[in-house]
């Protein structure tokens, strides 16, 4: 190789590798503005708010389907025109989400938009060990880490603006230039033999058939549980056909002599450890994402795009700590920054535990510093651990399954999460109105009646006017109280993660660096 060259053949791969993070971060960027702005799409299309959810749903679904497939469709076409193909069908399927005039139209554009999105997560994380050497791999996933992990915040503030600015086809339209731009870099500066490899692999069509209804009624299963009930008849038979059909393929796969997924990477103790770790990160990062909107535009009655100025915070915090988590992976082994990454993400979570209704932007700067200054050594250690040891042959297959296990956190965390705020908000409103009829000064104080007023009410049964007024304020309150409890169930989830930690082993390959020692 000439001196002209050398420079050239070590731009071209960083180079196919931001485009393909830009891919990544605008198909994760795309779920959030969406979320933010469904009234929005509701009224334009004229869809009944019981079919809305369904406009995620179907997005979402044949995301999580994707994802394992990953290895399969890299395999089959190398990285390189797996993600070609995937970015420029997840584009086109965007531009065909802006021109929906239907419902079905939009839910039709949304699956194909799904499944073409839930294979740019993996191929992103995958590229990282098949494109760099070791001592560049912690750059690399610090820049994938950053764009998976920054679009979800700027995503309510991104979607506030779109809507508010132009309209609701902009929520989509947003992905074509820069989907067009991702595809062209790729296809012309991912040329190396990594990138390219490919190898004939059969299809099992009936394993895939078992994955797709397996994991489709597992996501549909989690969407209603909340709301009808986790032993209502029609989540129960979605959730056991998830079982079965989970069974069925774990059995027929790892049996198999060309399997669709790789379940054999589960053999290695650090891949496991790892994908465990990924899904509790999955349930921190989706459950904080979903719970602040949440409580800031119900309990606060913030719009959008202010809801997107107070999330900024964890944003910036992201940024700012990811040069520092590269600085130190190259230093300290993966097993000690997981322990600090996840204790002070638990931290965090611990930290919105105690909000009240009054709490906003002041009360919830400290929280978001420490969640997102934590994130970035929640997800680089891991990504390591699970994939940094892997053979060559199986890193596309672990990227898979490894991204999914964090789709599957986020699901049932959001899952978990809408139960227990469902559940514990009639508890709690009906133990705030018993101490109420009790005549509890400091309770009444708490959620908003004046105290002279209350003072004159104990011992006189209030009147329909008052019950009116009283109403709200208890279930604000109880509101919160649920929410509250929300945070702390995921952040029991991540001190969980803690212990997994001091399962990881060292790495038994003779030329892991030891600098990325995961042993610490």
């Amino acid at each position: 190789m000439s001196h002209a060259e050398a420079p050239r053949s070590r731009f071209l791969p960083w180079f196919g590798f931001l485009c393909m993070c830009i891919g990544m971060f605008m198909a994760i960027l795309d779920i959030q503005i969406v979320a933010t702005s469904l009234p929005t799409i509701q009224k334009a299309l004229g869809i009944s708010p019981e079919r809305m959810i369904w406009v995620q749903t179907a997005y979402l679904t044949a995301e999580i389907v994707a994802i394992p497939l990953t290895g399969y469709l890299t395999a089959r076409l190398g990285m390189r025109w797996l993600f070609v193909c995937a970015i420029s069908v997840f584009t086109l399927a965007s531009a065909g989400c802006g021109q929906s005039e239907s419902f079905e139209t939009l839910i039709g554009w949304r699956i194909v938009q799904g499944f073409a999105g839930g294979t740019l997560i993996p191929a992103v994380f995958s590229a990282v060990f098949l494109l760099f050497p070791p001592r560049s791999q912690g750059l690399a996933t610090t820049i994938a880490g950053v764009a998976a992990v920054f679009a979800p915040t700027i995503g309510p503030i991104v979607g506030g603006w779109l809507t508010e600015t132009y309209s609701w086809h902009w929520l989509f339209r947003i992905n074509i230039v820069p989907g067009v731009l991702a595809a062209l870099g790729a296809a012309w500066a991912l040329r190396s033999a990594e990138s390219n490899a490919r190898c004939d692999r059969s299809i099992d069509l009936l394993a895939l058939v078992l994955l797709a209804v397996g994991l489709a009624a597992l996501q549909i299963g989690l969407k209603d549980a909340p709301s009808l009930g986790w032993l209502a008849p029609g989540v129960a038979s979605l959730l056991a056909i998830f079982v079965l059909s989970t069974a069925w393929f774990v059995w027929r796969t790892w049996h198999a002599a060309c399997p669709l997924v790789d379940l054999r990477c589960f053999a290695d103790r650090n891949f496991a450890v790892g994908c465990a770790l990924s899904f509790i990160l999955g349930a921190g990062l989706f459950g904080s994402t979903y719970l602040m909107p949440f409580f800031l535009g119900l309990v606060r009655e913030h719009d959008a795009f202010r809801i997107g100025q107070i999330m900024l915070v964890t944003g910036i915090a992201q940024l700012l700590a990811a040069p520092l988590a590269v600085y130190l992976e190259q230093r300290i082994g993966a097993r000690t920054l997981c322990l600090f990454g996840f204790g002070l993400f638990a931290a965090g979570l611990l930290a919105s535990i105690n909000q009240t209704a009054e709490t906003d932007f002041a009360e919830m700067v400290v929280p978001q510093i420490l969640r997102g200054g934590a994130s970035m050594f929640c997800l680089l250690p891991p990504t390591r651990i699970a994939l940094g040891y892997l053979a060559t042959d199986k890193i596309a297959d672990g990227s898979g399954l490894f991204n999914l296990m964090r789709n599957l956190g986020g699901a049932i965390g959001l899952a978990l999460i809408d139960t227990t705020i469902f559940t514990r908000a009639d508890t709690h409103g009906q133990a705030i109105a018993d101490r109420l009829t009790a005549g509890d000064v400091d309770t009444a104080v708490g959620i908003g009646i004046p105290r002279d007023a209350f003072l004159e009410q104990i011992g006189t049964p209030p009147d329909e006017f008052t019950e009116e007024l009283v109403r709200p304020l208890v279930e604000r309150q109880a509101l919160v109280d649920a929410i509250n409890d929300a945070w702390l169930l995921i952040a029991v989830m991540t001190v969980f993660a803690i212990l997994l930690v001091f399962l990881i082993r060292r790495p038994r390959t003779a030329d892991a660096p030891v600098d990325a020692d995961p042993a610490g």
